[in-house]
């Protein structure tokens, strides 16, 4: 690779040594696909922040980065952390997991790193622009940033964010450049697309119908006439998780669309049935069996916030109930008079985690949600049965009797 007289100098410790071996991992990185040179990052999202995923030998690796004297040169985010920082313990984590968080937290601030702790950092003051480089991790960050936003990244993990973070660049390879960005197949949509959980069931059958091509490709997706911040954040999720992928075009919705236009060759139908099927895979609880309920994966807006209050208004739920949404977002909502609506029926909020990152295996036994991702996560990590239901199903299930 071709570095700049800077980046030199960082690989070969004229910063200090956490930057060193910031640059160290990027250069392998870069090695590895083939990349000319180093692009110097816009901001950065950082992933394995939860303390369930990290364990005690990821608290260990960030302690040394953060004793090594590395910081953060560049705007730097935070995916979300084990827990509620200020109130886990009405969550119910445990004090010894707690301890372990707050420090894996300060890690991260003791390296410049903005805890904001949500999986939707352009919610909470990390907006990038069309064609700005970024290096992300959070799947579906990665996607809404590439696909949404237009501003190019890759899916990084955790270490390669932070070794941007802490270097101010990324290998110049992948999702940077214009030739892998292009559509590889046609999926056209013939169906009505209504709810969130309508784009997240649309992502988990285009994800299952690109397995049948043999090779990963960016799908070019027509026939959806419209669709809201909300429906995107779900189904970049959705098909992140589903069919792996960091990018998609949207005809009419997504701005690349227009440059590059449907591709010739492969071609995919969704159907009705598609996303009924879809949606039946992801309900193997019955309603009775249904102990917890969550919104808010990926993180909620201000405007779901809003809906939530308003069909929680002078009602009691009778399940566990979180709302998983960032602190920006919860502190306006303490202004608007939302949380005084939502915390007196019950429910709880979960600033800063979800239920996806959270240490709750063993706790419930199904899970009642909106969210395709949630969804997968809570059988293969938690091993709850789940049921998918529009939005405003879902608040319905939290105020349902068990019995």
């Amino acid at each position: 690779m071709r570095l700049t007289n800077e980046e030199q100098a960082m690989l070969d410790g004229g910063q200090g040594q956490a930057t060193r071996k910031a640059m160290q991992i990027l250069v392998a990185l870069g090695r590895i696909y083939g990349a000319d040179r180093m692009l110097p990052v816009r901001s950065v999202q950082i992933a394995g922040v939860s303390y369930d995923n990290l364990g005690d030998a990821g608290l260990e690796w960030l302690s040394k980065m953060a004793d090594g004297g590395g910081r953060a040169c560049v705007t730097a985010t935070l995916n979300p952390a084990g827990m509620d920082i200020e109130n886990w313990q009405k969550l119910g984590i445990p004090a010894e997991f707690a301890e372990k968080q707050k420090r894996v937290i300060d890690a991260f601030v003791r390296m410049g790193v903005t805890p904001t702790c949500t999986c939707t950092p352009y919610l909470a003051g990390n907006k990038p622009s069309l064609g700005d480089i970024l290096a992300w991790a959070e799947s579906s960050a990665v996607c809404y940033a590439n696909s949404v936003i237009g501003a190019r990244t890759n899916r990084e993990g955790g270490p390669s964010a932070l070794a941007a973070a802490l270097t101010g660049c990324t290998p110049e390879y992948g999702m940077h450049l214009d030739p892998n960005r292009q559509p590889g197949v046609t999926v056209k949509v013939q169906a009505s697309l209504v709810d969130t959980a309508d784009f997240g069931a649309l992502g988990k059958a285009i994800g299952e119908k690109l397995e049948t091509l043999g090779h990963k490709a960016i799908p070019f997706i027509t026939g959806i006439e419209a669709a809201s911040m909300e429906q995107l954040k779900s189904f970049c999720a959705s098909i992140a998780t589903y069919g792996g992928l960091a990018m998609f075009h949207m005809q009419g919705i997504t701005p690349e669309a227009c440059d590059f236009g449907p591709p010739a060759g492969d071609h995919l139908l969704i159907t009705s049935d598609d996303l009924e099927r879809a949606r039946r895979s992801l309900c193997d609880a019955l309603p009775h069996e249904v102990d917890f309920v969550s919104l808010g994966c990926p993180h909620l807006s201000i405007h779901e916030v809003a809906r939530v209050a308003g069909l929680l208004s002078g009602k009691r739920v009778t399940k566990e109930f979180w709302i998983t949404t960032s602190r920006p977002v919860k502190a306006t909502a303490d202004q608007l008079g939302y949380t005084a609506i939502i915390e007196a029926s019950g429910a709880k909020f979960a600033v800063d985690t979800c239920c996806v990152v959270a240490p709750i295996c063993g706790r419930f036994k199904a899970m009642a949600t909106d969210s395709a991702k949630a969804c997968y996560y809570a059988y293969s990590k938690n091993k709850f049965r789940t049921r998918l239901l529009d939005f405003d199903r879902v608040i319905e299930e939290a105020l349902e009797d068990e019995t």
